[in-house]
């Protein structure tokens, strides 16, 4: 890449083509990599200056092209506003780390169940129960995010494994 682009420095999709760079060179310059995404050259400046807001279809050919799955959810986070107040942002984790988390939520899980059973049992979560039933609801939100992260590091792994 020539030049850096000082104005983009902070935008995901800028910094996910910089990343795509080291592992292909045809991603150094906009107009090649506009051409490999299959969008116009000045879409992409616009997106990556943070002028407009990709849609999703873009955002997706975006991901694809650089092998960065992790895009679509930044976007849904960041970028949507309907994602933005119902998605978390899943962090791309490294599998040794990510395995040894998922393990612990699940871990907690076996010992919530029975206070979920109790719990439930009326059908309503009264007063004296609402602090156990948020303690579960926060291991059900780490387990969810946890097994998103593993999915993302599936998707950017194992394809090549399976090439």
């Amino acid at each position: 890449m020539g030049r850096k682009a000082t104005k983009a420095s902070d935008n995901i999709f800028y910094q996910a083509r910089v990343e795509a760079m080291k592992k292909n060179p045809a991603f150094s310059s906009r107009e090649k990599a506009s051409d490999l995404i299959g969008i116009d050259r000045t879409r992409l400046a616009r997106i990556e200056l943070s002028e407009v807001i990709p849609y999703q279809e873009e955002v997706k050919l975006i991901a694809q092209t650089y092998e960065k799955p992790e895009l679509c959810n930044q976007y849904c986070t960041m970028l949507c506003p309907l994602g933005s107040i119902t998605t978390k942002k899943v962090k791309v984790r490294n599998l040794d780390r990510l395995i040894l988390n998922t393990l612990g939520a699940l871990n907690d899980v076996s010992d919530l169940k029975d206070s979920l059973i109790d719990i439930s049992e009326d059908g309503l979560v009264d007063d004296s129960e609402r602090d156990e039933f948020k303690k579960i609801l926060n291991v059900l939100s780490e387990i969810s995010e946890m097994a998103q992260s593993l999915e993302l590091w599936a998707k950017k792994n194992l394809d090549k494994w399976e090439s």
